[in-house]
C-alpha cells in the first residue's frame, strides 16, 4: 500500500499521508511522492485546489527519525527540499486538514498553506531545538509574521506542544472544526475555490504570497545551518538517544 495516496476529483488534488502504523511519519520517498504530485499539476489548468490531510489518528508525526538518522550525510535533504519547494511555489490554493498531532514539518508546512482547518484535539509542536537542530521551511521568518516574535520564540525556542486553540488564537489556523464535520468543511471550501474564476483565484494567491524571494532565501539559510547542526554533538546525542530509546545525556546535549 502506498504511503502517499493522491486523487484528483472535481478539479481538486487530494494528498493523503497514509503511514498509519507509524503515525504518518515521513520518509524520503514520501516527501518525493508529495513533491511529484504537486509538481505534476503545475501545467494542469484544470486543477484549482489541493487538499493535504493524514489518515488514521493524526496528521503527521513529522520526520521518521530512524530514516533521517540512518541516511548517509545529506542524503535526506533532496527529497525534503523538493517537497518544500513544490508547496512553497504552488500556484493553486492549498487546504490543510489537521487532526491529532502535527509534529515538526507537520506544523511548518501549514505556514505555506492558504486554509488550515483543525479539530479541537489537534496538537502542534516544533521540536527542532530538542533535537539539537534549528527551524526549517522558512518558519523562522513566517512564524513571527503570523504569530508575532514573542509567541514564535516560545514555540521555537522551548519546543513544547501547543493546542489547536492556541494555534487559532495566534493565526496559524483558519478555523477549529468538530471532527465529525471537518471533512465536509474542507470539501466545501475546495468546492468554493473551484467555482471561482481561474485567473482571479491564481493571481489573488500570487499577490498574497508576494514575498516568495524572501522565503526562498530564508529556507536556504535555514538549510545551511540545519545541516551544520546535524553534525553537532548535541544533535548526534539526541538522535542516538531517540533510536536507542534512552534518556539524553545532558553533558553531551549542550
Amino acid at each position: 500500500m502506498s504511503h502517499i495516496i493522491t486523487e484528483v476529483n472535481n478539479h481538486c488534488l487530494s494528498i493523503v499521508i497514509n503511514r498509519v502504523e507509524k503515525k504518518n511519519a515521513l520518509t524520503r520517498e514520501m516527501y518525493q511522492a508529495m513533491a511529484d504530485a504537486i509538481f505534476d499539476i503545475k501545467e494542469d489548468k484544470t486543477i484549482k485546489a489541493i487538499i493535504i490531510k493524514g489518515a488514521g489518528d493524526c496528521f503527521t508525526a513529522g520526520n521518521d527519525i530512524s530514516d533521517f538518522a540512518e541516511q548517509q550525510e545529506n542524503a535526506h535533504v533532496p527529497e525534503t527540499a523538493s517537497f518544500m519547494r513544490a508547496l512553497a511555489e504552488c500556484k493553486v490554493p492549498v487546504i490543510a486538514q489537521v487532526h491529532g498531532v502535527a509534529v515538526g514539518i507537520g506544523t511548518t508546512l501549514l505556514l505555506h498553506c492558504d486554509f488550515v482547518y483543525a479539530t479541537p484535539d489537534s496538537r502542534f509542536v516544533l521540536p527542532f531545538i530538542n533535537l539539537g537542530l534549528v527551524p526549517e521551511y522558512a518558519s523562522s521568518y513566517l512564524l513571527p509574521k503570523v504569530a508575532g516574535h514573542i509567541k514564535a520564540a516560545e514555540w521555537l525556542m522551548l519546543g513544547e506542544p501547543f493546542s489547536a486553540e492556541e494555534a487559532y488564537q495566534f493565526g496559524l489556523l483558519t478555523k477549529i472544526v468538530d471532527a465529525n464535520s471537518i471533512s465536509q468543511v474542507v470539501k466545501d471550501t475546495a468546492q468554493k475555490l473551484v467555482e471561482k474564476p481561474t485567473f482571479s483565484l491564481m493571481q489573488t494567491k500570487s499577490l498574497l504570497k508576494g514575498d516568495g524571494e524572501r522565503i526562498t532565501l530564508q529556507m536556504n539559510e535555514e538549510f545551511d545551518i540545519f545541516l551544520e547542526a546535524l553534525g553537532t554533538t548535541a544533535a548526534q546525542e539526541a538522535f542516538d538517544a531517540f533510536l536507542k530509546k534512552r534518556p539524553i545525556n545532558p553533558e553531551k546535549f549542550r
